[in-house]
């Protein structure tokens, strides 16, 4: 399917090069002389080496053809995840390295997306929101009125986030999957 190239954006599979291609990152520019263009940073998926290319707006680009699947994470080993289709119940494993850091944020039972390209997995997708417990957090500070101040906390699988102050040890809450931040508390 082509598309053009301002819409490629963080996450993006697109197929150029002879190559699949993940996008970093991407930058809309529009200099005051000349033509708009795409600043975007690729990944190679098969090599996994870097590119940064330059598109004009005008351009077009093949995004590749990914078939979405619903899987559910269940548990990993040292080197792989297992996760199970939520039609038929059938496992598939994948690496660690596919996850990436995110593997941290995966807990049992979590519904997730794994996009295939011709039935090879390419990339996880977790929800935009995820639900943890704190661990560990400091105490408040009498007199910290500052409506902006966060405070440290640890919650599962030791990963550490700033939190308002109203937040106390084993409250539950909601933080985004892709800034690692907090959104808000759990009900």
């Amino acid at each position: 399917m082509k598309i053009s190239a301002i819409e490629i954006k963080p996450g993006t599979i697109i197929e150029y090069k002879n190559d699949l291609w993940l996008c970093l990152k991407a930058q809309h520019v529009k200099p005051g002389k000349g033509g708009a263009f795409n600043q975007v940073e690729l990944k190679s998926i098969t090599k996994s080496t870097k590119l940064n290319e330059r598109f004009r707006s005008d351009e077009t680009i093949e995004k590749a053809s990914l078939d979405e699947r619903n899987y559910q994470y269940l548990y990993s080993d040292d080197q792989n995840l297992y996760f199970m289709d939520q039609k038929d119940y059938e496992q598939i494993t994948i690496t660690k390295d596919l996850v990436g850091d995110d593997e941290k944020l995966l807990t049992e039972n979590l519904d997730v997306v794994i996009e295939f390209y011709e039935d090879k997995p390419l990339k996880v997708t977790l929800p935009k929101h995820l639900e943890f417990e704190i661990l560990e957090t400091d105490a408040v500070v009498k007199g910290q009125t500052a409506s902006s101040s966060y405070k440290p906390a640890t919650i599962q699988n030791g990963i550490k986030i700033q939190v308002p102050p109203f937040i106390n040890q084993g409250d539950r809450i909601l933080i985004d999957s892709v800034t690692r931040e907090y959104t808000k508390k759990a009900n």
